[in-house]
């Protein structure tokens, strides 16, 4: 079984990449977590026992998923990667025989629906994720109407401030609401780039997301959830504008916003995640 290096050395890092005649790559946004201390804060967090199924998104050469193996779940890890993919399969050989990792290669946007087909969810996802990735594969995932019971997500702190603002906010968006109504979400740590090797441009975030006990249904989510991608997407016009295609003209408009309680002149960045799942139930009854 190939040694792991020391992860909490940037200069051990780099010369573990090198004799192994590898390279970090932009592309894919990779990053190092190189606090011991902030690396297992964050999977404290993420509460697992014996056995917890986990998914884990962009393992790199391993660091977090060595911590979590060493707890004993039954980890799969998603690595587009192609180098760090075959370094973090002999990293945990002895696991995988033992059946409790697994490796799926490849982009995870392409690959976690399919094996999610095919394997079944997981209780935990888990992942330092790069920025273009990070609001498209947790927004994916609620589309499709997976919830895990609990997320810790590394992210760009400003990726963190979407997902937990405030109606009335600017960084409020279809995005927030769709995370907020989903899950309950908790900033866990600020990591100044300092912490990562190399050292990004950007300031990043853990939040910890917590599956809703109380899950506010909505009779269509399909419609709510394509309701809220059109009414942020031109957020300075107002509900009634918004509405007149969804809702097949202005007759039915009214009746829906009537029913809704929603003022004809208000912005949907006005409006709270409770406020948008009754109008879309109201605009669900009218169509």
């Amino acid at each position: 079984m190939l040694q792991h290096p020391d992860y909490n050395s940037p200069l051990a890092l780099k010369s573990f990449l090198d004799e192994n005649g590898m390279a970090m790559q932009k592309k894919f946004g990779q990053n190092f977590l190189v606090n011991e201390d902030a690396r297992k804060k964050i999977i404290d967090c993420l509460d697992v026992t014996e056995n917890t199924k986990v998914w884990e998104v962009g393992p790199g050469l391993g660091a977090m998923t060595d911590e979590l193996l060493r707890r004993g779940v039954n980890l799969t890890a998603f690595e587009i990667d192609h180098g760090f993919a075959r370094l973090v399969r002999q990293f945990f050989e002895d696991y995988s025989e033992k059946g409790k990792f697994e490796l799926v290669e490849g982009d995870v946007l392409k690959t976690w629906k399919k094996y999610c087909d095919e394997k079944g969810s997981a209780d935990r996802f888990f992942g330092n994720l790069p920025y273009n990735v990070a609001a498209t594969i947790i927004a994916d995932t609620i589309n499709e109407g997976i919830r895990f019971e609990k997320a810790v997500v590394t992210i760009q702190k400003e990726v963190a401030q979407r997902m937990t603002a405030k109606e009335g906010s600017e960084n409020y968006s279809s995005f927030s609401v769709l995370c907020q109504w989903a899950y309950d979400i908790k900033n866990v740590v600020d990591l100044a780039g300092g912490n990562f090797w190399p050292v990004p441009n950007v300031a990043s975030r853990a939040v910890l997301m917590t599956r809703k006990e109380n899950f506010p249904c909505c009779n269509n989510p399909k419609l709510f959830m394509k309701m809220i991608r059109q009414l942020f997407a031109s957020r300075r016009k107002t509900i009634r504008n918004n509405m007149l295609g969804l809702a097949g003209g202005a007759e039915k408009t009214d009746k829906v916003l009537e029913m809704a309680g929603i003022k004809a002149s208000e912005r949907a960045e006005n409006l709270s995640v409770a406020e948008l799942l009754k109008l879309s139930d109201c605009l669900n009854e009218v169509m």
